[in-house]
């Protein structure tokens, strides 16, 4: 069975959304482009968007493509404490429709009480927490969570961006052979070093590690493209990659 492909919005870079409308202009392009599914990302909806959640949750469904809802905060906040508006998040997931809601791991200490066990059992939506680009997230704290919450039995998982690991220093196929037993979504991302740091590239621009990296992984999770799409045709930019990333 083929892996389901999620197109991510942020993949089009922030001028091109404000340019083409907002995220919801890019709803037909990305099923045209044959992918199954949209990351919708808070950070780029405007405040009248905000208020609109449910319709554009609707525009999805017409669309058939199905919705991840990414936010862009931590579970865990400095001092170990939950994140006081993940019921909030948690609502405009719900609003949208959306399958999954995608939060980094902050600053996680321990699981004190049954706040978040509670939250978890009372919505649809499944969390996906993310390695991203802080200390937070290397691969010692991000086990120390996920070994809390499968004692737990907390219904959640991992989101695994496969390049994020550079910013961390760490190497990714170790990260993937210690935590790919958590993993249910894959953020598809290739990058290079650039100054003092890293930026994600096309694909078609990177070696081929990130093929190696992408069989470590669940071969059922759904994989997200989150490297820069680009170019004067963008529906056959964006046809390209989930083509290359259904057949990888």
């Amino acid at each position: 069975m083929k892996p389901e492909i999620i197109v991510v919005t942020a993949a089009y870079g922030t001028t091109k959304i404000a340019e083409l409308g907002g995220q919801i202009r890019l709803l037909p392009m990305i099923k045209a482009a044959g992918a199954d599914g949209v990351e919708l990302r808070r950070e780029h909806f405007s405040a009248a968007e905000l208020q609109q959640l449910a319709e554009l949750g609707q525009t999805a469904r017409e669309q058939q493509l199905q919705v991840s809802y990414s936010v862009p905060e931590s579970l865990w906040l400095a001092e170990g404490e939950l994140n006081p508006r993940l019921a909030h998040y948690f609502h405009e997931a719900e609003q949208l429709g959306a399958q999954r809601l995608k939060l980094a791991i902050g600053h996680f200490v321990q699981l004190a009480d049954s706040q978040l066990a509670d939250m978890l059992a009372s919505t649809p939506v499944t969390l996906v927490i993310e390695n991203d680009q802080t200390p937070d997230s290397t691969v010692a704290p991000m086990l120390h969570f996920f070994h809390c919450a499968c004692d737990a039995a907390l219904p959640l998982d991992m989101t695994f961006d496969m390049g994020n690991w550079l910013w961390t220093g760490e190497d990714a196929l170790q990260a993937a052979s210690q935590l790919s037993r958590y993993v249910s979504y894959v953020h598809v991302k290739a990058a290079v070093a650039h100054h003092d740091s890293f930026r994600a590239i096309a694909l078609d621009d990177a070696d081929e590690s990130w093929r190696i990296l992408l069989s470590a992984l669940p071969a059922d999770a759904p994989r997200g493209i989150e490297f820069p799409l680009e170019g004067r045709d963008l529906l056959a930019v964006t046809r390209h990659y989930v083509d290359l990333l259904r057949a990888a």
